[in-house]
């Protein structure tokens, strides 16, 4: 594979503009490049998960990981659509499979547990982020439908694996306890 980066920084930035993969010059506050920072930032929990978490989902987080490029690639190539229903479909067969494991829920969860479980929280509040952000988005342009059913998926996912990391190895979650009775 040829290099991609040369040299990291290019000075083009400087004015508060950024470049899109086809050429096109955005404000770095634009909603498309906002969409895109918060992408990286999940990216980037996702990271952390991997690193706290062992074994596990890992296997599975890598892949999410590249989805996302997948993803990020079709924010910055609007004339693309990267992601396909079959991404979404995946997504649900795994959220089954580790829901599957787990104790129907009767109250809120309170996010944290190991830091692995804290991490897929976040990772969750920043992925429905992401998605408000696509959503705002597609007010002005379009955006692939399957890339919201995507986010919205994978943040369910993400609460799903945070519960299984909060309870493995004999670890617990905390219940939201009302202080004032329904």
């Amino acid at each position: 594979m040829p290099d991609r980066l040369t040299r990291i920084y290019t000075r083009t930035g400087d004015d508060g503009n950024t470049c899109l993969a086809d050429g096109t010059r955005l404000p770095k506050d634009g909603r498309r490049i906002e969409a895109l920072g918060c992408l990286d930032e999940l990216n980037c929990l996702i990271g952390l998960i991997i690193a706290h978490a062992g074994p596990g989902p890992h296997s599975e987080l890598i892949r999410i990981q590249h989805q996302l490029f997948e993803l990020g690639a079709e924010l910055a190539l609007p004339s693309r659509q990267r992601i396909r229903s079959a991404d979404v479909d995946w997504l649900e067969q795994a959220l089954d499979r580790h829901n599957d494991e787990l104790p129907p829920l009767k109250e809120f969860i309170l996010p944290g547990g190991d830091p692995a479980a804290a991490f897929c929280h976040l990772a969750r509040a920043v992925c429905r982020r992401t998605e408000r952000r696509l959503v705002t988005l597609g007010a002005d342009e379009a955006v692939n439908r399957e890339t919201l059913r995507y986010l919205n998926r994978l943040s369910d996912l993400l609460f799903v694996l945070a519960r299984v990391l909060a309870r493995r190895d004999g670890g617990s979650e905390t219940y939201w306890e009302p202080e004032t009775p329904a």
